[in-house]
Order: structure tokens, then sequence, then C-alpha cells
């Protein structure tokens, strides 16, 4: 395989922003030059994820307030989903409600019971401003989801009944990422 044809292999790794930077807590800005700098951007983001261990990850957790997120994930029949969109809508999510075990870059080391639809549909854009459609299952849909929320500004406790959100940010508080208290 040539260099550069396995996402993120031309890319370097970012930081990663983590709960309570403001870009994580509002929504992102579309997409309007589909350039190289796009192209840089998805490159970097699954060099990012792939060094975090991650299935997706929003352009937000990076910093960048665009509506962007990569995705390299399995569904529940072991099927691997990998690509990127670019102003992505969340056009369907529907089926059966899944609480299921969710955690976040953005919130290194924690984990909780989320619910999520087990299904979703999301349209956007590729890199070059090409229509895309990606419909998920499962644990693929879960991920599409989750991606989602980071652009409109939302983290995974934010989908908590108040118990568990209260005692996720909790532990956040107490994790040696969390920023010391002003």
């Amino acid at each position: 395989m040539r260099h550069g044809s396995i996402p993120g292999s031309s890319g370097r790794v970012r930081p990663m922003t983590l709960l309570g930077d403001p870009v994580l807590h509002g929504p992102c800005e579309d997409v309007t030059d589909f350039g190289p700098e796009l192209s840089r951007l998805i490159e970097d983001m699954f060099a990012t994820m792939y060094a975090a261990d991650g299935v997706g990850l929003a352009a937000n957790q990076i910093g960048v307030p665009q509506r962007v997120f990569v995705y390299d994930c399995p569904d529940d029949e072991d099927r691997r989903h990998l690509g990127h969109v670019v102003n992505p809508r969340l056009v369907a999510a529907d089926g059966d409600t899944v609480r299921g075990p969710e955690g976040c870059l953005s919130l290194p080391g924690l984990e909780a019971q989320t619910p999520r639809f087990d299904r979703a549909v999301i349209e956007g854009l590729d890199r070059r401003g090409e229509p895309v459609r990606i419909e998920g299952t499962g644990w693929f849909a879960r991920c599409l989801q989750h991606e989602h929320d980071h652009l409109e500004g939302a983290v995974y406790p934010d989908r908590l009944g108040s118990w568990r959100r209260g005692r996720v940010l909790r532990a956040a508080r107490r994790a040696r990422w969390a920023a010391p208290p002003r």
C-alpha cells in the first residue's frame, strides 16, 4: 500500500481537547472551504484518533470548531466502517433505545451507560464536497450519534440522567487530566 493511502498515515497527532474547554460546549461552524486545509485536518484527525485508540473523533476534540468527524468503528456484526463526514446532519435516529457503555477521548478513562438509538443515518459531504450518506446500526449507530453530538456542542454526559451525569462529572473533576479550579 502506498504511503498516504492509509487514513492518518500522513497526519500529525494533535493535542486532545478535554471536558471543560469551551470549544467542546458550543456548536461548530459549517465547512465552506473544501481545499487542502480540510484534507490536512481530516488526516490529522485520523492520526490523532488512532494514537488515542478511539473509534471516532470530531474536529472540536482537537480544538477546531468545524463540522467534521472521522470514524473507524465496527458495528454489532463486527463489520468495519471507515470514513469521514463534513457538515453532517443527523437525518434519522430511531429503533430501540439501547443503554450501553460509552466513553470519550475528551473524558479519558471515564465511561457511563448512555442511552442511544440503535439506528442512525447521517448525511453530509466528503472532503471534496461530494454528498455522502452513512447508515449505522448498533455500536456504529452509537458512534455516529456521539460524534454528531460533539459538533452540536454536547458530550455524552449531557445524555445522562441527573444521577449518572453527576457521577461522571464528579469523576472528571477528580481525574488527573482535569483542569485545576480557577
